[in-house]
């Protein structure tokens, strides 16, 4: 469980299934570039492809829960991890690190959007990845025509890298062109400096 003051990320159960639909229900008009569940049968669903996944390895899903009230706001989860293979005799060969991983499928409710949760959510999830996994690189991706995203990765500190084409699905059913932001480990202290600072304001 990753805690902060206005949100905390529970590892993903079957019992954040009722809570996880209520909220995507409030208002599914903000997930025209997100493919977020609708109803218990499809978050049902979501929260099981996502278990499979980390049981194998490559995602580590939660629920983010509002501090004040318990309510849960939505999901997020880290994807896509990755251990390079180092030559031998390297100084990260045979450390069990991670090198590199991804952040996605993040989404809230309503209520949450324009509060400190998706900030101090991304926070949580970044300073885990480099200073715990030590990491070497969070990429993140989103729709390329999803504007709202894009210039939420780029406040958190996301560099934008540029557009992968036909990239993967897209909530409507096409090929989706992706936006990519990055964040290496040199540029985290800076990121997190100023993610501590948003967070204060």
């Amino acid at each position: 469980m990753l805690i902060g003051t206005h949100v905390r990320l529970e590892p993903l159960s079957h019992e954040h299934i009722a809570g996880l639909a209520a909220a995507s229900a409030a208002d599914p008009s903000l997930y025209t570039w997100s493919a977020v569940p609708q109803g218990t049968d499809d978050v049902a669903a979501y929260v099981d492809a996502a278990l499979a996944l980390q049981n194998v390895g490559d995602t580590m899903a939660f629920a983010t829960v509002r501090a004040g009230d318990g309510a849960i706001i939505g999901s997020t989860r880290f994807f896509n991890i990755e251990r390079w293979a180092w030559p031998q005799g390297h100084a990260r060969q045979g450390r069990e690190l991670i090198d590199g991983c991804e952040i996605g499928y993040s989404w809230l409710t309503r209520s949450a959007i324009r509060s400190a949760a998706n900030t101090e959510a991304k926070f949580l999830m970044l300073r885990n990845a480099f200073e715990t996994w030590q990491v070497l690189r969070v990429c993140f991706h989103t729709d390329a025509r999803n504007e709202r995203s894009r210039r939420a990765l780029a406040r958190i500190g996301g560099r934008f890298e540029g557009i992968l084409r036909a990239h993967r699905l897209a909530a409507d059913a096409t090929a989706r062109d992706s936006a990519r932001f990055s964040i290496v480990a040199d540029e985290w202290p800076r990121v997190r400096d100023d993610l501590q600072q948003r967070l204060t304001v």
